[in-house]
């Protein structure tokens, strides 16, 4: 099974280019890996879950919403050129901080959750789209970095109702230092 899923993900970069002249077809792939092979966005897309699972109730759904949304057009504005200071400087401090709401469980409100998640994730969105390539097509590549977000809050708000069910809330914790110290080293990397 492992074997197959590795030979899978090495085929897709020569199935998106099996059409010469299609340049616009690989920007879905594109847009999907993004978020997947940079461990600051994967960090903090994961965290985002994680802390809607701590805080529960509406902000399981509104804190992850947000930041997709907030990540859309924080995307659209970086490959329109809009300029956006320190956006590097954003995305870590971003990782830091979900880091350190998830490891000292800190409780807000949804709309507060909500809109806390979305001011990193105009960072982050920003990085996407100024990072887009040039030949993709940028609604394929949209969609496929916000599909990949989602999935990502997904599975660490997946993982957080899981540990919170089987009463093992402190690894949560745990992951949220793990969030903290993972920023602090790719800060000095």
């Amino acid at each position: 099974m492992k074997r197959n899923l590795t030979a899978l993900l090495l085929l897709c970069p020569a199935l998106a280019q099996a059409n010469p002249g299609a340049g616009h077809a690989h920007g879905f792939s594109d847009g999907i890996f993004h978020p997947l092979l940079g461990l600051d966005h994967l960090l903090a897309m994961i965290a985002v879950g994680l802390w809607a699972a701590q805080l529960g109730g509406r902000a399981t759904w509104a804190v992850p919403a947000s930041f997709i949304g907030v990540m859309a057009f924080g995307g659209l504005a970086g490959a329109a050129g809009w300029s956006l200071p320190m956006v590097e400087t954003g995305i870590l401090v971003s990782v830091f901080l979900l880091g350190l709401l998830v490891a000292f469980a800190v409780q807000l409100p949804a709309w507060a959750g909500a809109l806390l998640v979305g001011s990193f994730a105009v960072f982050h969105g920003h990085a996407h789209g100024t990072e887009m390539p040039a030949a993709a097509s940028a609604g394929l590549y949209a969609g496929g970095f916000v599909l990949a977000t989602a999935a990502l809050h997904a599975a660490g708000l997946g993982l957080g109702i899981a540990l919170k069910d089987i009463s093992f809330a402190p690894a949560l914790r745990v992951a949220g230092a793990v969030v903290m110290l993972s920023s602090v080293i790719l800060a000095f990397a």
